[in-house]
């Protein structure tokens, strides 16, 4: 295992792959850097002397510019660092497509396949309301239907609580009943039970009609100020749901139809070593496949938009993409916040310290794929193939969001861990074994094993069965766990 590792041929900087001491010898290609202070791992160790001012190069391209005079093996970080980044950009079409190297290996996984022909990896049965003025009454059935069936003959009793439906106005009101309503259609859930107040916003009537053809059997409302006894009314209903959904069955199903989200979070200087490439890498596979993956946290981007810019399949997906970037940067700017405030101390301590740094290994999850789609917030999956979907980098947000566009799992990188899901199975890859040791009961996969010496494509191969194992029904840390929540993007006024 090495200690250390120059990414790019272009890099002026080191990333420390263990802790390295003062006075420890870097030898790379004929060169020898010494360092002048202790590195930790994670951490950029300057490969030169850098005047202040001058480019800092990590993964080919700049991540910021030395604030003052940096000695050759000392460390780089926040403190002698800054963005290079301000303001809008403009950009325009320059396409460039990579060769893929993956073939379809006609791989199938067992799914639920529903009355419209969508197909599920879970078979559960949600609670979801429509006003937080219900969210006693959800957890309250929710516990209830548990406690009288022990979940049997289903993967799961949830119900997803929130804060919202009534006192927004405008666009912050449609999130959230656009995302509600794009949980009540999502595929894993076997039957939902929409529970509403009667007196909220989110009227539910009109909600019921939103969601357009649906199979009534399937999911059902409740209006609790029009109901006599809404728990005993509840309970009859989810009885009702339950007893349908226990009898479907998995059938095999082309991997095609698999859709899947790509997220990061608690992200450290290895993000962009080992996990990271390595979502990259199964994207790839999953799109030769016929499959679909999404990858959002568009202020993540920031700085690497260019290189998935590059890949858009078409101008008008071009486009589409530019204007996501800028009106991301808009919102910002609108609410008088800087554009660039990222990355989080977490990051910084795990050694990112720009936001060009962040994203440059951020955006390695969506793999070299073209881009086939942008999608707004609360959108729904169109089109098979690598998607981008606008929404921020909240942890939580984002996961949200990317399980309410149709994705039938998440894929989550952290070196520095977390233990949340989202209402749909929640896989989370350790950037570095360490974590993975520490943190057992929160990962589901190890890639620090790359940093170890262990070949990114064995990896993938890995990684491929490991995910079509969740896929197929084996449970991730999150739902052994039972952590499992929904969290609505925030736009508006509250009245």
């Amino acid at each position: 295992m090495a200690d250390y590792i120059k990414i790019n041929s272009a890099d002026n900087v080191a990333v420390a792959l263990k802790d390295i001491p003062k006075g420890y010898v870097l030898k790379i290609a004929g060169d020898e850097t010494i360092t002048t202070e202790n590195i930790p791992s994670g951490h950029k160790i300057a490969l030169k002397d850098f005047i202040a001012g001058e480019m800092v190069v990590k993964y080919g391209f700049p991540i910021g510019h030395t604030e003052t005079d940096v000695k050759s093996g000392s460390l780089l970080n926040e403190r002698n660092i800054r963005t290079n980044l301000s303001g809008l950009d403009t950009y325009s079409y320059s396409p460039k497509f990579v060769e893929q190297t993956f073939k379809n290996d006609s791989r199938t996984f067992m799914g639920y396949r529903r009355k419209n022909g969508d197909v599920g990896i879970r078979n559960e049965i949600w609670i979801i309301p429509t006003v937080g003025c219900v969210n006693g009454i959800a957890d309250r059935l929710c516990e209830m239907l548990k406690t009288e069936t022990g979940c049997m003959g289903v993967d799961n009793i949830a119900a997803y609580t929130h804060n919202y439906g009534c006192s927004q106005l405008g666009e912050d009101h449609e999130n959230t009943r656009t995302i509600l309503r794009d949980m009540v259609r999502h595929p894993n859930a076997g039957g939902v039970l929409v529970l509403g107040l009667g007196c909220e916003n989110n009227q539910p009537e009109a909600f019921m009609e939103s969601l357009g053809d649906y199979d009534r059997h399937r999911v059902r409302c409740l209006v609790c100020q029009e109901s006599g006894d809404e728990i005993e009314e509840g309970m009859s209903i989810l009885r009702e749901l339950y007893s349908a959904a226990r009898n479907d069955r998995r059938v095999p199903t082309p991997l095609s139809e698999l859709k899947v989200g790509l997220k990061c979070g608690g992200s450290d200087g290895l993000s962009g070593i080992t996990a990271n490439p390595l979502l990259g890498m199964f994207s790839d596979y999953l799109v030769m496949q016929g499959g679909t993956t999404v990858l959002t946290e568009v202020p993540e981007m920031f700085g690497a938009e260019t290189i998935l810019m590059e890949r858009c399949s078409t101008e008008h997906v071009f486009n589409d993409m530019v204007a996501m970037i800028n009106g991301f940067k808009n919102y910002f700017i609108e609410n008088n916040q800087p554009v660039y405030e990222n990355p989080s101390p977490g990051n910084k301590a795990g050694g990112i310290s720009t936001l060009e740094e962040k994203s440059l290994g951020c955006t390695q999850k969506a793999g070299t794929s073209m881009v086939m789609d942008v999608l707004e917030y609360g959108e729904r999956l169109r089109v098979k193939g690598l998607n981008l979907l606008s929404a921020p980098g909240n942890d939580l947000v984002a996961s949200t969001a990317l399980a309410a566009s149709g994705c039938h799992l998440v894929l989550f990188t952290t070196g520095r861990g977390t233990p949340f899901g989202t209402f749909v199975p929640t896989v989370k890859i350790s950037t570095n074994t360490e974590l993975y040791k520490n943190k057992s009961s929160w990962i589901d996969f190890d890639a620090g094993s790359i940093a170890q010496g262990e070949p990114i494509y064995e990896a993938t191969c890995r990684f491929v069965d490991a995910v079509l194992g969740i896929v197929d029904g084996k449970k991730t840390k999150n739902e052994e766990n039972g952590y499992s929540e929904i969290a609505i993007f925030k736009k508006g006024v509250t009245l």
